[in-house]
């Protein structure tokens, strides 16, 4: 009777731990769902607050700094909702073998982190909720007061898309760039300066063509010069076709003489007191000669950068429909905004576009990793250090190529620093992206590749030359020939 009595209890005791469990995570899953849907809902005030706000004339700083952090909060929240949905994803044997066999220790730390369990999963997921909820929730007297800003004559469908000619983000940063240019001049008649400083290919010169298409600042100027640092001291020389309010861009690498610079400002001011000078430069030092506060430009944050990229590279297609892909997006991008910049984000996502195949995006994984270190292993440096250099880079690795393939990177065209040898522009151009495909498609001979177009202002190209001699390219040589002038005054 006994051993009857204690079975039955036993069951009993099983089936009410089961029916808790049951009912645990039943509650838990509903609580998921239901934060999930709140985290959609916040993101769709938000944006239509950042898209409103990216439509209208903002003066107020307060108002500057209130829309960065609405814009930070709302990419943190599109990071944590994509992550969440690949979340329970288990890893194929093809990528298990294409991570731990290709991919170095540090990125295989970085893809193991994306493969959380679903507790620590809802604990982030509350973290970006609770953070979004609290920024949305202090949002009301910046929507009343928007509503006081004057409309932009055309405003971008989505302007927090990098959609064919819309640019990306830089939400404050453009609003200070408008106010500046379209505020009256400086006091006591002086010319106003304002210095845009950053990195490397962070998007300065994207920045100001933007805005400078604004109707309201194109009809403020007589004229737009963009100049580089040779011109500054030569610009006296032209000021007899100058006339009228003129905005100048000036690109500076270094450090200007100050006799030249006051010389300068003097003539650009004796012709209209309302003209404007914009420096774009890398040298924090140069932020000396502006008569305003500097605008400075860094690095976008990962979950803004990984949302810029899974753009790029999904095209028209949706992310969440491509869980697999979209985790390997999130995590070359973490690799990209780290140690590469926008320029190779835009590379990397134009060839992936091309075909949204698990093993084609693996094995750009593998072949990214395998490119960086055989550059690591030639030159000693990073890739992206050698580029900056001008110094030649080998992409054997990352075009799948059976031959050796190197590369000597040049000025940019659509730049004021543009530097072209007549000889180079009759040599062939062919699509970085076509290479990778097709890496038969190489021509005899020496020839050009375009690795990247900017499909925004100023229209920059990034075409490099590759000499049919690779393995003995010399250093840092150029083609021998006449370069074509860079600016014209």
């Amino acid at each position: 009777m006994e051993l009857a009595i204690s079975a039955v209890t036993g069951e009993l005791v099983s089936r009410f731990i089961s029916f808790l469990a049951n009912k645990y995570h039943s509650s838990r899953a509903y609580s998921e769902e239901k934060q999930l849907e709140r985290l959609q809902q916040l993101l769709l005030r938000a944006r239509t607050v950042v898209e409103e706000a990216d439509g209208r004339y903002i003066t107020k700083s307060g108002m500057l700094a209130q829309l960065d952090m609405l814009a930070e909060a709302m990419y943190r929240g599109y990071w944590a909702l994509g992550a969440f949905r690949y979340r329970s994803l288990q890893e194929t044997p093809m990528e298990e073998e294409q991570v731990s066999d290709s991919y170095p220790k540090r990125f295989r730390t970085v893809h193991g982190s994306a493969r959380k369990n679903k507790a620590t999963c809802l604990v982030d997921l509350q973290g970006v909720l609770h953070s979004l909820e609290h920024v949305v929730s202090s949002m009301t007297e910046f929507v009343v007061l928007l509503g006081g800003c004057d409309r932009m004559l055309r405003r971008p469908y989505d302007a927090y898309l990098y959609n064919d000619n819309i640019m990306f983000g830089r939400h404050a940063e453009k609003q200070k760039l408008l106010n500046f240019l379209l505020q009256h001049g400086s006091p006591g008649g002086a010319l106003a300066v304002l210095p845009v400083i950053g990195g490397p290919a962070v998007g300065k010169r994207t920045l100001v063509a933007h805005v400078c298409k604004n109707e309201r600042v194109s009809s403020q100027f007589s004229s737009i010069l963009h100049l580089n640092g040779d011109s500054v001291s030569r610009i006296a020389d032209h000021s007899s076709l100058l006339s009228g309010k003129v905005l100048v861009v000036v690109e500076l690498v270094s450090d200007v003489d100050q006799e030249d610079w006051a010389k300068f400002c003097s003539t650009l001011a004796s012709m209209d007191s309302e003209s404007k000078v914009i420096i774009l430069s890398r040298c924090k030092s140069l932020e000396k000669l502006g008569t305003v506060k500097p605008i400075f430009l860094n690095t976008l944050p990962y979950e803004e950068f990984s949302y810029l990229f899974k753009t790029l590279a999904f095209g028209s297609e949706d992310p969440s429909q491509h869980l697999r892909l979209a985790r390997i997006a999130d995590e070359m991008a973490r690799e990209l905004q780290s140690d590469w910049s926008l320029i190779a984000a835009n590379l990397r996502a134009d060839v992936m576009r091309r075909n949204l195949n698990l093993h084609f995006w693996l094995s750009m994984l593998s072949r990214m990793s395998r490119f960086v270190e055989r550059n690591f292993s030639m030159f000693g440096e990073h890739p992206q250090l050698l580029v900056l250099r001008r110094h030649q880079i080998d992409v054997t690795d990352f075009l799948h190529s059976y031959s050796p393939l190197r590369i000597v990177p040049s000025c940019t065209t659509g730049s004021s620093r543009t530097e072209i040898t007549e000889e180079r522009q009759l040599l062939p151009n062919v699509r970085l992206g076509d290479l990778v495909a097709d890496p038969g498609a190489r021509p005899q001979g020496d020839f050009n590749v375009v690795s990247w177009e900017s499909r925004l202002p100023p229209y920059t190209s990034f075409v490099h030359f590759v000499p049919s001699c690779t393995p003995g390219v010399a250093e840092d040589t150029p083609l021998h020939g006449r370069k074509r002038s860079a600016v014209h005054l």
